[in-house]
């Protein structure tokens, strides 16, 4: 994802810090995490929920994306639970 420069609300450090996630760790994700998917409608800026790695770790990124300015807000970070995500941690399970 294209994030000229990155933010973190107050929610996502808070979660971060209870789940042993780094700056470093989400930044990776941003960087080379994959969309799985998408929430154009969310305000103020549309928002993208991503799946990286970080030391064989699944974590899952959510990152509102205000393009016009390349800038992107952390909204929140955690390990996703495999009794609730399948095929890989790309889709919640039904």
């Amino acid at each position: 994802m294209n994030c000229g420069s990155v933010s973190f609300s107050g929610h996502a450090l808070r979660r971060m810090f209870e789940r042993c996630l780094s700056r470093q760790d989400v930044a990776a994700v941003i960087r080379d995490g994959e969309v799985i998917a998408d929430y154009p409608d969310d305000r103020p800026h549309p928002s993208y929920l991503l799946l990286g790695f970080v030391d064989h770790r699944p974590v899952h990124v959510v990152v509102a994306h205000d393009r016009s300015r390349a800038y992107c807000i952390v909204v929140t970070a955690y390990i996703p639970d495999s009794a609730l995500w399948a095929d890989g941690f790309r889709k919640r399970k039904s």
